[in-house]
C-alpha cells in the first residue's frame, strides 16, 4: 500500500476516533443523572461522575504524551487507551451501585488521554502552513459526533431485555453500546492505522533547500500562508524570542564560520537553546519544562485554552436551568437547541478550516476573542437578567448563545495549532498532555463555578468577562510573539537577502 493511501486511512481512523469521542459525551450525558438517581446516589454524585472522567484524561494525558515523544508508537498507545474506554463503559453498562458508574467513569476517562499522542502524530506528520486546517477537521469530527449521539438515545430508550445477568435498559445501554463501538474502532485502528514517520516533512524540506530560491518563492506563495512570509521580514522578533524551540531539521547550507562551529561542538551545547541532536537521542534532552511553557507566547494559548474552556463548560451548565425558568423549556427543546448549536459549531470549524489557509493562526485567535467579548458583554447585559417579554427573552437569548457557539472554533482551532508551533516538535505529545491537562482542568472548575452560582448571575457572568478581558489584554501585548519560529535556515535566507 502507497504511503498516501496509508496517510488517508490514519488520517480517516483518527476522525472516527474523535467522532466517538462525541458521541460518547452525547449518548451518556443525557441519562447519568436518572442513572445515579436509580442507584440512589446523592445529587453531588453526578459532579463527581462528570469530574471524574475530566480528571482522569488531565492525568493521563502527559503521560501518554510523554510516551509517544520517547518511542513514536502512537498506535499501541491509542489501543491501550481504547482498551480503558472498553473496560469503563462495560463497567458502566454493569451499573451494581453508584461507585461502579462512577469508577466506570474514571477509567474511562484515562482513555482520552490518547488525544496528547494524537496532536503530538499530527504536528510532526503535517506542515506548519497544513496543521491549522487538519486540527480544524479533527475537532469538527468530534462536534459532529456529539450532534449525532443524541440520534443514538432514540433506539437507546427503547431497551428493555435482559443479557445474562446483565438488565440492558435506556439507562444501561448507553454504556454497552459505546463498549462495543470502541472495540469496533479497535479493529479500525488495527487494520488502518499506521505510525506515519515524521521524514515526510523532512524530505520536504531538504527537497524544497535543493530548488533555485525562484522555484521555492513560487510553490510558497501558492502553498503556504502569508503569515510563512512574515518571520523573514521581520526576523528581530523572532531570534531570541523562541530559543527553546527545536528546530525541525538541521540546515544544510551554512557558512565557513557556522560549518566549524557544528564540527567543534557535536555535543549539545549548555545554551538555553536546546538544538537538534542525533535521532537516537532521547527527545527531552536538554528539555526543560519551565523554559518550555513559562515563555510568555506559551502562556498566553495556555490562557486561552484554559479561559475559553472554563467559559464555555460553565455557559453549557447554565443553560438549562435558565431556559427551564424562562422558557420552561424540556427534553425536546434543550435537544433541539444542543442540536443547532453543534451544527452551528461544525459550520464554524469548515469555516475556520478554509480561513487558516489565507489568513495567520494569531489573526484568527484575534477574531475568535473579539466574537467571545462581544458574547460575553451581551450575555451579561441581556442573559444575567432577561430584559422585556417572552419574545423579546428569547430572542437575546438565541443572540447571546448564537454568539458564544460562533467564537469557540477560532479560538479552538487557533490556539492549539499556534501550540504546536511555539513549542518543541519533538516532545509535542508531551506539550499537548500539558495543553489538553490545563483543558481539563477548566472543565472540572466551569461547572463548579456556574452551578453554585446559578442564582447569582451577575456575579457568574461578571468574573467570565473579566477573564475575557485578561485574555484579551494578554493577546494584545503579546501579539508579536504569536508566530511560528523561524528555522536556523529561513534566517540564513533573510540575512541573506539583506
Amino acid at each position: 500500500m502507497d504511503n498516501r493511501r496509508k496517510r488517508k486511512l490514519t488520517y480517516f481512523t483518527i476522525g472516527l476516533l474523535f467522532l466517538l469521542s462525541g458521541v460518547e459525551y452525547a449518548v451518556i450525558l443525557p441519562t447519568i443523572w436518572r442513572y445515579l438517581q436509580t442507584l440512589e446516589a446523592a445529587p453531588y454524585f453526578l459532579g463527581l461522575a462528570l469530574s471524574a472522567f475530566s480528571l482522569s484524561g488531565l492525568l493521563s494525558g502527559p503521560l501518554f504524551g510523554h510516551w509517544s515523544d520517547r518511542t513514536g508508537a502512537t498506535k499501541k498507545i491509542i489501543l491501550f487507551a481504547n482498551f480503558f474506554e472498553i473496560i469503563g463503559n462495560f463497567m458502566y453498562f454493569m451499573g451494581f451501585s453508584k461507585w461502579l458508574l462512577l469508577s466506570s467513569r474514571l477509567v474511562a476517562g484515562i482513555g482520552t488521554g490518547a488525544g496528547s499522542s494524537i496532536f503530538g502524530f499530527l504536528t510532526r506528520s503535517t506542515a506548519p502552513e497544513d496543521r491549522a486546517t487538519v486540527f480544524a477537521a479533527v475537532m469538527a469530527c468530534r462536534q459532529a459526533g456529539l450532534l449525532i449521539g443524541p440520534a443514538f438515545n432514540i433506539f437507546l430508550r427503547l431497551c428493555d431485555f435482559h443479557l445474562g445477568p446483565f438488565v440492558v435498559n435506556k439507562y444501561t445501554a448507553p454504556g454497552l453500546f459505546m463498549c462495543l463501538l470502541w472495540i469496533l474502532l479497535q479493529l479500525a485502528v488495527v487494520f488502518m492505522y499506521w505510525d506515519l514517520p515524521p521524514l515526510e516533512k523532512g524530505k520536504a524540506k531538504e527537497n524544497s533547500k535543493s530548488r533555485s530560491r525562484e522555484e521555492e518563492s513560487e510553490q510558497g506563495l501558492v502553498e503556504e500562508d502569508n503569515e510563512e512570509e512574515k518571520p523573514l521580514m521581520v526576523s528581530q522578533e523572532l531570534v531570541g524570542s523562541y530559543g527553546s524551540v527545536v528546530t525541525s531539521s538541521p540546515p544544510t547550507h551554512r557558512t565557513p564560520a557556522a560549518s566549524n562551529a557544528t564540527l567543534n561542538h557535536i555535543s549539545p551545547p549548555l545554551s538555553p537553546v536546546p538544538s537538534e541532536s542525533h535521532e537516537s537521542s532521547s527527545p527531552f534532552k536538554n528539555f526543560s519544562i519551565s523554559r518550555e511553557f513559562l515563555r510568555e507566547e506559551v502562556v498566553v494559548l495556555l490562557a486561552a485554552q484554559f479561559i475559553t474552556l472554563f467559559n464555555q463548560t460553565a455557559l453549557e451548565t447554565m443553560v438549562t436551568p435558565l431556559t427551564q425558568k424562562y422558557f420552561s423549556y424540556g427534553e425536546l427543546e434543550n435537544s433541539v437547541m444542543y442540536c443547532l448549536c453543534g451544527v452551528e459549531v461544525i459550520a464554524g470549524f469548515l469555516f475556520v478550516r478554509w480561513l487558516s489557509r489565507r489568513v495567520a493562526e494569531r489573526v484568527v485567535l484575534a477574531i475568535g476573542l473579539t466574537i467571545c467579548n462581544i458574547s460575553g458583554v451581551w450575555c451579561l447585559i441581556f442573559l444575567a437578567k432577561p430584559l422585556g417579554g417572552f419574545p423579546w427573552q428569547l430572542t437575546e437569548f438565541i443572540i447571546g448563545v448564537f454568539l458564544q457557539v460562533l467564537g469557540l472554533p477560532f479560538v479552538a482551532v487557533a490556539q492549539v495549532s499556534l501550540f504546536s508551533k511555539v513549542t518543541a516538535e519533538k516532545t509535542q505529545g508531551f506539550s499537548q498532555g500539558v495543553r489538553r491537562s490545563v483543558g481539563g482542568l477548566a472543565t472540572i472548575l466551569g461547572p463548579l463555578w456556574a452551578g453554585g452560582l446559578t442564582e447569582n448571575m451577575y456575579i457568574m457572568m461578571g468574573v467570565m468577562m473579566a477573564l475575557l478581558a485578561l485574555l484579551t489584554m494578554m493577546l494584545a501585548f503579546s501579539y508579536d510573539r504569536l508566530v511560528a519560529p523561524a528555522t536556523e535556515e529561513q534566517v540564513d535566507d533573510s540575512d541573506n537577502c539583506g
